[in-house]
């Protein structure tokens, strides 16, 4: 297995703009006069209305038109430590990531409004995924599904505490109104999330499952909200909860591999996406406590295990594996998903190694410093940008050979502007069935990727390879943003 080689001609700053562009065209609600993606326009403009709320705006979650909450608050988190990490390095397109948090905050500042309570999805799963039709004329059920005190969904209520603290710290020196009001929902969240114990799973059925089960239980929401919080109040109670609840959480993660229950053996360690905040958490914590030798455990030895389990050289045992051309893999479908997030995880813990002038043993004379997990994240990021066998770029609209025929139901059919007239929930299979390329690029949006064989099948058929989704996008933000300092 060979590390992605590294390219140096990949316009970074031209990629991070056009991560951020993809946002604007995932967006749901009444679209604002500054909206890139022209082809799209107002949807859902009438979202929470069979429950009495304004839930207009928030986020599609891929090439449908569901709000799933839970992957939305996730993808609202990452957007935040993104810019929290790297913001400084955004230079124009910083306007553009506090626009894409703040477009998921608000509708999170809504989904919350109604205390002891969180909006765990809005729209019919099942009635949205049998119509092939653009989010603007969308009429199959736009069902409110809620998680309360009878009905707790402890994973997507402290996922939602962790992206509204997150985003309170974004927007700190620029909107200390609104900040205040993010971080005191964020507590007034997580308190419910931890008050109310169980999984949205239960209480929301096909309203999460099977599109967004969570598999690997919800104690890793509360303790990656709690993390959250103290990182953004500094309120010692948090702290403490992180420090006696860590032990808990168990080396053990069950994820759902292409309809199969797979136990991972190392998950509180190796396990990081919109489920499972296993690794998330040491890394975030492991800002703090790095140099801290009283709260250092388990924190620092997990995420030093992490790293070990990644890098290909290390002698260690591995979380992943890797296609010939040096993708780094993990089972299941959209892999590009664990390239970016756990690639983000190791672009994060690289600056905070560096602060602490902290390099890592992995045995056998394999020392890690911070400019080899660097080293190794760009070859990640090269790869996702066209230095692979094929020559492919994973990110549509970015370099000359990408993906004309991702799943995704606004891209695939044809725009407002083109076909005014509303189109039924069949009248785009024709659409779907085409061989031709999709006639709306949406720009940035990065694919779930190839094959372990490094071949793709650039069809809308197979959704796995070929649709995007916000959570993908996400994490590559900050590690795009990292690289325009050079």
């Amino acid at each position: 297995m060979a590390a992605a080689k590294n390219s140096g001609s990949h316009n970074y700053a031209d990629a991070l703009s056009k991560c951020l562009m993809f946002f604007e065209g995932q967006r749901s609600g009444k679209l604002p006069s500054s909206q890139r993606i022209t082809w799209r326009k107002d949807s859902g403009l009438k979202d929470g209305s069979d429950v009495g709320m304004d839930l207009v705006g928030g986020y599609y979650d891929a090439g449908d038109n569901v709000k799933f909450n839970f992957p939305m608050a996730f993808t609202t988190t990452m957007l935040s430590w993104s810019v929290l990490e790297f913001g400084q390095l955004m230079g124009s397109e910083l306007p553009h990531a506090l626009e894409a948090i703040r477009w998921g905050s608000d509708y999170l500042l809504k989904s919350t409004s109604v205390p002891d309570s969180v909006v765990g999805v809005v729209g019919d799963p099942n009635g949205d995924h049998t119509c092939w039709e653009r989010p603007e004329d969308m009429n199959t059920p736009r069902t409110t599904y809620v998680v309360n005190k009878e009905k707790p969904g402890s994973e997507v209520a402290a996922e939602t505490a962790a992206a509204l603290a997150a985003s309170s710290m974004v927007f700190k020196d620029s909107d200390k109104f609104y900040s205040a009001s993010l971080r005191n929902r964020s507590i007034q969240v997580f308190e419910f999330a931890d008050k109310y114990r169980g999984s949205y799973n239960d209480s929301i059925g096909d309203g999460a499952c099977p599109f967004y089960c969570d598999f690997s239980g919800y104690k890793d929401e509360l303790l990656w909200g709690a993390a959250w919080l103290y990182k953004a109040t500094k309120i010692p109670q948090y702290w403490d909860y992180v420090k006696n609840n860590i032990h808990f959480l168990g080396p053990t993660v069950v994820r759902n591999i292409n309809g199969i229950l797979v136990t991972s053996l190392t998950g509180d360690v190796t396990e990081f996406g919109w489920d499972s905040k296993h690794a998330g958490i040491n890394i975030l914590v492991s800002q703090w406590v790095m140099t801290d030798p009283n709260n250092a455990n388990p924190f620092i030895p997990k995420a030093d295990q992490l790293v070990c389990s990644i890098l290909p050289q290390s002698p260690a045992q591995k979380s992943v594996t890797y296609s010939p051309g040096g993708l780094l893999f993990k089972p299941g479908g959209s892999n590009l998903q664990h390239s970016t997030s756990l690639s983000f995880l190791l672009m994060a813990y690289a600056g905070y190694m560096k602060a602490s002038n902290k390099v890592i043993d992995c045995g056998n004379n394999f020392v890690v410093t911070p400019a080899s997990l660097v080293n190794f994240t760009k070859g990640q990021v090269d790869y996702v940008l066209g230095s692979n066998p094929l020559g492919m770029s994973y990110m549509v609209g970015y370099g000359q050979k990408f993906p004309r025929k991702i799943h995704h139901r606004g891209s695939v059919n044809p725009s407002m502007e083109n076909h005014l007239q509303h189109m039924q929930c069949h009248e785009g299979d024709l659409y779907f069935k085409s061989n031709d390329p999709n006639p709306n690029i949406l720009v940035g949006a990065i694919v779930g990727g190839p094959a372990e064989d490094d071949s793709f099948e650039d069809s809308r058929s197979n959704v796995p390879q070929s649709e995007p989704t916000t959570y993908i996008n996400a994490p590559f933000v900050g590690v795009l943003a990292n690289f325009l300092k050079g």
